[in-house]
């Protein structure tokens, strides 16, 4: 497959899904973007696809409730995952968004990695730290975006990056982390990398 200067361009809606069996076909290979709720979960997938609204943003967190999939070919997907986190609705629906992203992480077997969105103002909060907590259990590669770098100026967004890389290592957390902003267009080709690298990508055998 020749992907070009960015395969995930033509990347379209297919469905979205309440539960496990919902989902399309668990064949070919898909990764998917997590994060707590306003961390620019959405923002970060539109960037990565130069679309302006295949995932759906919103100014009230926590919209995105189901598991969304976008088909950027016949064989590979992005999903975007429920966001937590400010979300106002009831405990029993954020159990079951718990529930099923448990059981996507750990059952999905076309899932090649988890792509972890986190407010650079605010990294590594309860929810993130559980994500990767999921991650490492079922041995589950991740690399994380620190969105909204620009919110802050050079020098303080570099010194954010290394003290997660730094309380990562701590923990035996072995995970990418990459400053990233969708509104300025940092990191793209970053991710994409990482992205190429986990769908198979450029490889040999591509034809």
């Amino acid at each position: 497959m020749k992907t070009g200067s960015n395969p995930y361009q033509q990347s379209a809606y297919l469905t979205s899904a309440h539960n496990l069996g919902q989902c399309p076909d668990d064949q070919g290979d898909e990764v998917a973007f997590a994060g707590r709720s306003n961390a620019g979960k959405s923002s970060a997938i539109n960037a990565v696809v130069s679309q302006k609204s295949l995932a759906r943003t919103s100014k009230t967190p926590g919209r995105t409730q189901l598991l969304n999939f976008f088909g950027v070919d016949e064989t590979h997907r992005l999903v975007d995952l429920p966001g937590y986190g400010f979300a106002k609705v009831p405990a029993k629906m954020k159990q079951a968004w718990v529930r099923l992203m448990e059981g996507y992480l750990q059952q999905r077997q076309s899932l090649r990695g988890l792509v972890l969105v986190m407010d650079i103002r605010h990294p590594l909060t309860e929810f993130d730290w559980q994500m990767l907590a999921w991650c490492q259990h079922v041995q589950m590669p991740v690399h994380i975006l620190l969105t909204k770098a620009d919110k802050l100026k050079f020098g303080a967004a570099k010194t954010a990056l290394l003290q997660v890389q730094k309380t990562l290592k701590a923990e035996g957390i072995d995970a990418g982390v990459q400053l990233f902003s969708a509104t300025k267009r940092q990191g793209l080709e970053e991710v994409r990398a990482v992205l190429d690298m986990w769908m198979g990508f450029g490889d040999a055998t591509d034809n």
